[in-house]
């Protein structure tokens, strides 16, 4: 059987030949001594993209969402998120277990507007209530389709946060496909916020790595927290490595995939099964849904993977694909044929 072709995520992608040379050539030292000359180098390239003070690595998206909180809120505190957050569905009640807040998720399409936070805060005050400490956007959205968040009402929002005296944190693990699809640099688009997270694994390309920008008062903490969830490793160079090479080789071309996913809509939207609205496929993810007429997502997720596509159902009726580095246009089309026909 041919290689399939993995649409199921941009985490799924295999260093390349020129990503494993530059892993095998990394300079290391030890990152918990702070000696790590790879990952110094990183952190530092890091904070001057994103435009902050300090940056941290950290070994995943999920352990630097769950740092994040640990250094924002305190147990009891309540989070604003955007309604079917990564931090709500994808980080097995991380926030709840490690950070001890409950998460409070608002508005729509993976967006909610400056009215909506501000109805979302709790009185003040009042000791029946946990008070809102925290607000979270993620850019981009993943379950929504992997839109872009409009940064004007991002500024409003963060600015009223700050006003109140509240935290604002920004899940950016596929912050570079924002940027792209954007036309806006990563550092305009972390400039509202106290806490940046970006991932290297996804549409990057690096085998793994996570990591927090912000003022260095807050990062020190973002240290500490990260020691005590176990993530303060050794020679961390190898991966930074991997980081370095995918921010210089693979961010210039995510347009790329951006484009492949539009291809896939385009080709799914000609199917009478599906429901899909291609406003929202703005970067590489597709989410799309099926009708009550055609099979459900966990059929036609089985019936792909033995023609070789392989998608993750994300609700009973919704399905998602996600294009990157390792999916070319020629197999991108040929997965929406062969999608078409299982959809009749």
């Amino acid at each position: 059987m041919d290689t399939p072709i993995d649409l199921r995520s941009d985490t799924v992608t295999r260093p390349t030949p020129a990503m494993r040379a530059a892993m095998a050539s990394a300079e290391v030292g030890d990152d918990q001594y702070g000696e790590d000359p790879t990952t110094n180098r990183l952190q530092q390239r890091m904070a001057e993209l994103l435009g902050k003070e300090a940056a941290l690595w950290l070994p995943s998206g999920t352990m630097a969402n769950q740092v994040a909180l640990r250094v924002l809120a305190r147990p009891g505190d309540e989070v604003i998120t955007p309604r079917e957050s990564h931090a709500a569905w994808h980080e097995t009640g991380g926030a709840a277990a490690n950070a001890g807040v409950q998460l409070h998720e608002v508005g729509s399409g993976g967006v909610f507007t400056l009215a909506q936070f501000e109805a979302a805060i709790k009185p003040r005050g009042l000791p029946v209530f946990p008070p809102t400490t925290v607000v979270e956007i993620e850019n981009t959205h993943n379950r929504a389709g992997g839109i872009v968040v409009p940064q004007d009402e991002v500024e409003r929002i963060c600015a009223a946060a700050r006003a109140k005296g509240i935290a604002s944190f920004l899940d950016g693990a596929r912050l570079w496909n924002a940027a792209v699809a954007s036309g806006r640099s990563e550092a305009e688009l972390a400039a509202p916020f106290d806490l940046v997270a970006v991932a290297f694994s996804k549409g990057l390309g690096a085998p793994a790595g996570s990591l927090l920008a912000g003022r260095r008062k807050l990062i020190s903490a973002a240290d500490r927290q990260r020691r005590m969830f176990g993530g303060a490793m050794r020679q961390t160079g190898i991966l930074a490595a991997a980081a370095l090479h995918g921010l210089d080789h693979h961010r210039s071309r995510l347009e790329q995939d951006h484009q492949h996913a539009r291809q896939l809509a385009a080709t799914l939207a000609h199917s009478a099964a599906v429901q899909i609205d291609l406003a929202t496929v703005q970067t590489n993810i597709v989410v799309f849904h099926l009708l009550p007429t055609a099979v459900d997502a966990a059929t036609l997720v089985a019936q792909a993977r033995e023609r070789g596509v392989l998608l993750n159902a994300f609700a009973a009726r919704t399905v998602r694909a996600v294009t990157h580095l390792d999916v070319d246009a020629a197999q991108v089309q040929r997965a929406g044929e062969i999608l078409r026909e299982l959809l009749g």
